[in-house]
């Protein structure tokens, strides 16, 4: 079965297996202890630590393991806020972080913080100069992810560690989606990845903080890992993370060449192959293995059960596939339709004929749900000046199908009126008017919900 989520998790990469085995039976003991099998258990922790310093492009004293990814973001976010409290209380992130940036920042604006996010292009990127405009004499830490985990766009870190660096600022690197194809370039101060991202095993994290950055460690600590991420190190699992991290680093340059062509593949037929499509995020500056489309009438829950059932795992940032019944903030901030959204991650080794096969199913797929949903297909004659589509209680992708409907019954200039109070509303209806052509006139409060305001162009 072709597994295209590798952005969520990367399957166990073989190095990553064999490592693991081995450290099992030679990395069980303390490594703080010194007889013999400590020694052993420490010249192994030693070694990892080593070679993912290498990987990250910083000092061994420099790097810490910890328990996730989202471990080392929390750590490295209220670490260096503290260290850094009379400097000021500000931080400054991107609004497509990912989800550990914003609780973190969440959690420092509830104890008082003052928190500014950065809006991003359509593409999914900040603007340099944004981040430098909020750049202030109280900023304590800026946060920027080295790529997006939505859509794969590969954000400038290097001009924004440039700013921050003039105004003496931190800057943490979220390095999650982007550390197995390469280091993170750029002057950057902080960085956090995840083990599980490329290929080696869940429960591993890591931290890096540069010599000379402010840092407070907050909570109970012990003697391990500097201090900052207290408790028995997972050495098994740190080993298998370290040795799978220098595998595809080694592999990287070859493996990201062929993806690209994969993805590139994909990005060029799902337009031509699907009707009312949209690929988000930047085309050039993005990770090799990432696509991400948008279909318009589709049901995000429905759609990826049924490429579930012809074989194939993707992902969704669509609210019908969220128990919070919103959309993603990544798609949300960049302005793009969320309805119907599928992610494709390929992983390293990914075969083209199933990519060939995935293109091949895929308009049957989109066709079916959309014929479930009863999605417009043709144009109804002009009626009146003015329509009004009840959409209330009804969730994505039905009040945009409703507003797809009823568009030709106004003549152009005519308005629609589309009531609803289906969260995902305000992001997928001035998307549809975006590529459709109509005209987004904003909303207004309803009795009940709210109205979206339509004007027919053509």
């Amino acid at each position: 079965m072709p597994y295209f989520d590798a952005a969520s998790a990367a399957p166990l990469h073989p190095v990553a297996r064999q490592a693991l085995l081995a450290a099992l039976d030679d990395g069980w003991a303390d490594p703080s202890r010194l007889y013999r099998e400590g020694r052993k258990a420490r010249m192994l922790l030693d070694a990892a630590r080593e070679a993912a310093a290498e990987a990250v492009g910083c000092r061994t004293d420099e790097l810490t393991f910890t328990t996730s990814g989202t471990r080392a973001v929390h750590t490295g976010m209220a670490g260096a806020l503290a260290g850094r409290r009379r400097t000021g209380r500000h931080l400054i992130v991107s609004a497509v972080e990912h989800s550990s940036v914003l609780h973190s920042a969440e959690v420092f604006e509830a104890e008082g913080g003052e928190v500014t996010r950065v809006p991003v292009r359509r593409t999914g990127a900040v603007d340099p100069e944004s981040y430098a405009d909020a750049l202030r004499s109280d900023t304590a830490l800026a946060c920027l992810q080295s790529a997006n985990h939505e859509v794969g766009t590969v954000q400038p870190v290097a001009a924004v560690a440039e700013a921050c660096r003039a105004a003496g600022v931190p800057l943490l690197v979220d390095a999650a989606q982007s550390l197995g194809w390469g280091r993170v370039e750029g002057d950057w101060s902080l960085l956090t990845a995840s083990a599980h991202k490329w290929g080696g095993p869940s429960g591993v994290g890591l931290l890096a903080v540069r010599k000379g950055v402010r840092f407070a460690v907050q909570g109970a600590s012990d003697e391990r890992e500097s201090g900052r991420s207290p408790g028995f190190e997972n050495l098994p699992a740190v080993v298998a993370a370290a040795a799978s991290l220098r595998a595809v680093r080694a592999e990287a340059e070859r493996e990201a060449v062929r993806l690209r062509e994969l993805t590139a593949r994909i990005r060029a037929r799902i337009p031509e192959l699907v009707p009312d499509v949209e690929v988000v995020g930047d085309a050039d500056r993005r990770l090799p293995g990432v696509v991400t489309f948008s279909c318009l009438y589709v049901d995000g829950e429905t759609l990826l059960h049924e490429l579930d059932r012809e074989g194939f795992s993707v992902s969704s940032g669509s609210s019908c596939t969220s128990s919070t019944l919103t959309p993603s903030h990544v798609l949300k901030a960049m302005g793009v339709l969320s309805e119907g959204n599928v992610r494709v991650s390929l992983p390293a080794g990914a075969d083209g004929a199933d990519v060939d096969r995935f293109l091949d199913v895929l308009p049957g797929v989109v066709a079916g749900v959309r014929e479930k949903l009863d999605a417009p297909t043709v144009t109804p004659t002009v009626r009146a000046a003015e329509v009004v589509v009840d959409s209330l209680g009804k969730r994505c992708p039905i009040p945009v199908i409703e507003l797809a409907k009823v568009i030709g019954r106004v003549p152009v200039g005519g308005l629609v009126r589309v009531l609803s109070d289906d969260e995902a509303a305000r992001l997928d209806i001035p998307a549809w008017c975006e590529m459709r052509g109509q005209g987004y006139e904003g909303e207004e409060p309803a009795e009940r919900g709210t109205a979206y305001l339509v004007r027919r162009i053509g």
